[in-house]
């Protein structure tokens, strides 16, 4: 398959599906540089074998994805750093939400809202309030740098304050403020509590809330970490595999080990 080929058959897939879909290299041709999940950095793009879906692979061991090709667009201008992992690893990693627009890149709106909205960072959007500051913020061709957004992702977006005047918003700055989808989204490395056949490490933990906290079973069987409330639970982690959850209210929680006599204590701040 040529590369213009590959080109096309991207294109048609991205038409007819809701989801993005890059082609980036015939599967012969990749399939014997596969990444392992322990090479895997931040701020990688990832995909499977099997499936052409793009992910952003981010500092919180999640992978986010693109809801369609004008949003990978506004990032990236190719898909030359693209990894392939196995269709195995791939599913490894918890998908922790879907990638917005870089902030200043490009203005938004949905069909169901006349409103034309900027981005700014975190996947906040503000209405801009008059064609006048559209025309100072985008120059005369603004309405050329609109996109429409399908109504089911909009809510990836939180709605601010309307622009009324073109000193309150400066595209260049969020563009250039925006290094990464870990700055956008405010990602950071996750706080790990290790599982061992002889129980947690550590056992007593303090984080803030939003924190990102991952279980990893680095014992030799069967673990889990399982709220005792009932409220959450990593599942069974068998040798090697991790879970990873957000925590994002204060409280204090008691978990265990349903495959043992292991407790530990989870204090939110």
């Amino acid at each position: 398959m040529t590369k213009r080929l590959v080109l096309i058959s991207a294109s048609i897939m991205l038409a007819f599906s809701a989801a993005f879909a890059a082609i980036v290299a015939t599967p012969s041709a990749e399939a014997a540089s596969l990444t392992s999940l322990a090479s895997l950095k931040s701020g990688d793009l990832i995909r499977g074998e099997s499936f052409t879906a793009v992910y952003y692979y981010g500092l919180d061991g999640f992978r986010y994805v693109f809801p369609n090709d004008k949003t990978y667009f506004t990032w990236y201008s190719n898909f030359n750093t693209v990894k392939w992992v196995s269709d195995a690893d791939l599913t490894k990693i918890q998908i922790g939400g879907n990638a917005t627009y870089k902030p200043g890149a490009r203005m938004i709106k949905i069909n169901s809202d006349p409103r034309v909205y900027v981005v700014a960072k975190g996947g906040l959007i503000r209405a801009i309030g008059s064609e006048a500051v559209a025309k100072a913020l985008y120059g005369p061709t603004w309405n050329k740098q609109i996109d429409d957004v399908p109504d089911g992702f909009f809510s990836n977006y939180k709605i601010g304050g309307t622009i009324d005047d073109a000193s309150m918003f400066s595209p260049a700055a969020e563009k250039s403020e925006a290094v990464d989808i870990n700055f956008d989204k405010g990602l950071k490395a996750p706080v790990v509590i290790s599982i061992t056949d002889s129980g947690y490490s550590p056992a007593t933990l303090s984080v803030q809330a939003g924190t990102a906290v991952k279980f990893v079973n680095n014992g030799t069987t069967k673990h889990t970490a399982s709220d005792d409330a009932g409220d959450w639970g990593t599942g069974t982690l068998n040798p090697g595999e991790s879970f990873t959850k957000y925590f994002k209210t204060t409280a204090s929680l008691s978990f265990h080990d349903v495959y043992g006599s292991a407790k530990a204590t989870l204090t939110i701040q």
